[in-house]
């Protein structure tokens, strides 16, 4: 009776954090910062494996039917791929060149633009009554190319001051996305026949969230020297270029939908798979492959490129959340004046 009662306590939490991720990265964000050495552990090789595990939760709730989305729907994957290698990387690039920023705060927000979907963009297009089956579509199908994508597209568009370790990067993200995935799918096509999965299943969201908070903090903890010497002028910089970047996404990717005379459901659900980005796994790969500690041993200042990593990571989720509730709201507004 009490393993019973203590399933469902764990269950209802992890949805709770689910649908509160924002608040629970904030809070992480806020802990990292004042006592940045409870989140010092979380660093090189120890951010990787828990990406690795968001991406593994990502990879349980994939099944054949899923694929078969890819196949059924191939127009509309295709469009809403290229939205999201498309715009979010130049739009990254070109808010570089309209805010003056240097060359690592650059690779950040670029990072940020070349990386896949987030995963909690299908949460979002749940909420707001998207086009969910496209948005899984999506994301698998941004997930999937981003081996490719992400390292060309880092390297076309990165400060030439900055190298590029492109196959280093494609080895990176195949190890920490592309191999988990596999594995959740695996696992969840082979053990979703027994009961105990779905309880398994419903656990994953909390999991995901502290996966992600754990990364956030970690990046706090080692940004905030930085931090301390720039002071609120880079952290308020830095949010002013995250919010052009993700909101130019939504308004965009909303507008490719308009173009190509896409449903309400679908042009909400492309807004929202092109504006929030996979910035945990930017933040991964910014550590490990433009402010590890033999780069930082050189130029201290290479951490700064983590920076527009860690307050997407928290911006996304919270900007995400608060569009869902518009469309909701919108819905809800019309539906009234629709009975009157």
């Amino acid at each position: 009776m009490r393993a019973i009662i203590m399933k469902e306590t764990v269950k209802k939490v992890s949805a709770w954090m689910a649908s509160h991720s924002s608040t629970y990265v904030i809070a992480a964000a806020l802990l990292a910062f004042l006592l940045p050495e409870v989140f010092g552990w979380v660093r090189g090789d120890v951010s990787s494996v828990i990406l690795g595990v968001i991406m593994l939760t990502m990879g349980l709730t994939l099944s054949a039917d899923d694929f078969r989305i890819l196949f059924s729907r191939p127009w509309d994957i295709f469009i809403g791929a290229c939205a999201q290698f498309t715009l979010m990387p130049l739009i990254a690039y070109l808010l570089t060149v309209v805010f003056g920023l240097n060359p690592y705060l650059s690779i950040g927000i670029i990072l940020v633009g070349c990386c896949p979907g987030g995963v909690s963009s299908n949460i979002m297009s749940f909420l707001c009554k998207g086009d969910v089956a496209f948005s899984v579509g999506m994301t698998t199908a941004s997930t999937l190319l981003a081996p490719f994508m992400t390292p060309l597209l880092v390297w076309w568009l990165a400060d030439t001051r900055i190298e590029v370790d492109t196959l280093g990067m494609f080895r990176g993200i195949l190890l920490i996305t592309i191999l988990p995935v596999t594995v959740g799918f695996l696992v969840n096509r082979y053990a979703s026949r027994h009961r105990w999965y779905d309880d398994v299943r419903q656990m994953m969201p909390g999991v995901s969230v502290t996966s992600l908070a754990l990364i956030v903090g970690g990046v706090v903890s080692q940004v905030k020297p930085q931090l301390m010497i720039h002071g609120m002028g880079l952290f308020l910089l830095m949010l002013a270029v995250v919010f052009c970047h993700n909101t130019l996404g939504y308004v965009l990717g909303y507008n490719v939908g308009r173009l190509f005379r896409f449903s309400l459901a679908k042009k909400r659900t492309i807004s929202i798979e092109v504006g929030m980005q996979n910035a945990g796994m930017a933040t991964v790969l910014a550590t490990a492959f433009f402010a590890n500690d033999d780069i930082l041993a050189r130029t201290p200042e290479a951490i700064l490129c983590v920076v527009p990593c860690a307050i997407s990571c928290a911006y996304h989720s919270i900007s995400g959340t608060i569009l869902a509730g518009l469309y909701v709201r919108y819905d809800e507004r019309n539906n009234n004046h629709a009975g009157q």
